[in-house]
């Protein structure tokens, strides 16, 4: 029985996933002194906080077996509606607000539409990255917004009192213990993984499919507006390319955390590892001045093994069985 339990550890992809990062943290300690340095690999946190924060509902969405790549056009409206509030006179308090309020009811105009007239979500989310972007930048043109309470500001480049935890990055670990024990241990949960196993089965046992969706994707364009008021804080200006690609990221992360892109399975801690794991590798990468395309290349191959080694292994599992069935 322990046999069995160790064989399945090692071919878990979390597992494999774990050996990986702790092989970046040790290749990064060789290329640069710097590289886990304390401050340092709490300092780059905020390189990637706001993604990681999306990933978290982009996790419930995949696992449905849906895809949202609106996400940043959503961070970039929220963005502008702050942006603007803040040139009126609004203060950080209300700021806030607006940018989860405008993220929420983005999100819910996409889950909305989905659900509503059962159009497949990435259309759905492709117009609406089209339409957010484009409010926007008709909005700003080549203009931005840089007008923000100093208030503001701590969101996004604030620490714990007393220390040298990133605000931010608290935050995330916050939503990231929520988002896991909502995932594994309760009836919500146990109905997106259904969801995402068979979609049809789902509704014939009772399952409100459109419900789920509709606050899904209702909860990504809230965590949306959350990584703007992050974002915006952070850089202390709003400009219509403001996030442009974190969908991409978010996705990335996602699925090389193990989620499967075709729904049904993955869980919370792939997706945590995976989010440490691109930030602190494109940090050291970052020391030794790699070019960005060449960080592109690495982050894509990471991405293409996620896909494939679990593919590969049930594969080989599934020819082991039939001989052994021949046999």
């Amino acid at each position: 029985m322990k046999g069995k339990t160790f064989h399945t550890l090692i071919r878990s992809w979390d597992f494999t996933l774990s050996i990986i990062f702790v092989l970046v943290m040790l290749a990064g300690s060789f290329i640069s002194p710097y590289f886990l340095d304390p401050d340092n690999l709490l300092e780059t946190t905020f390189n990637f906080i706001e993604k990681s924060v999306i990933a978290l509902p982009m996790m419930f969405i995949i696992l449905c077996g849906d895809i949202d790549v609106s996400v940043g056009s959503i961070l970039a409206l929220s963005s502008l509606a702050m942006g603007a509030a803040s040139q009126a006179g609004v203060q950080t308090g209300w700021l806030v607000l607006i940018g989860l309020g405008v993220g929420l009811f983005a999100g819910m105009l996409n889950g909305w539409l989905i659900t509503r007239f059962e159009i497949p979500a990435i259309a759905v989310t492709i117009g609406t990255q089209s339409l957010f972007r484009g409010i926007s930048q008709a909005v700003l043109g080549d203009q931005a917004y840089t007008k923000y309470p100093e208030s503001f500001a701590y969101f996004g480049q604030g620490y714990l009192p007393g220390t040298k935890i990133p605000f931010e990055l608290l935050l995330f670990l916050i939503l990231a213990v929520f988002t896991g024990i909502l995932l594994h241990r309760t009836t919500f949960g146990r109905k997106i993984y259904a969801l995402g196993r068979n979609p049809v089965a789902a509704r014939f046992t009772g399952i409100p499919v459109n419900r789920l969706r509709f606050i899904i994707f209702s909860w990504a364009g809230l965590f949306s507006g959350l990584a703007a008021v992050l974002l915006t804080s952070r850089i202390g200006s709003t400009r219509p390319n403001i996030a442009s690609g974190i969908e991409l990221d978010a996705i990335t992360s996602v699925v090389l955390g193990g989620v499967a892109i075709t729904g049904g399975f993955g869980g919370i801690f792939g997706v945590v590892v995976a989010n440490f794991l691109l930030g602190y590798l494109k940090f050291g990468m970052g020391l030794i001045n790699v070019p960005g395309r060449v960080m592109n290349l690495v982050t894509g191959s990471l991405l293409i093994i996620a896909v494939a080694i679990p593919e590969i292994i049930k594969r080989f599992d599934l020819k082991t069985n039939t001989r052994r069935s021949v046999v």
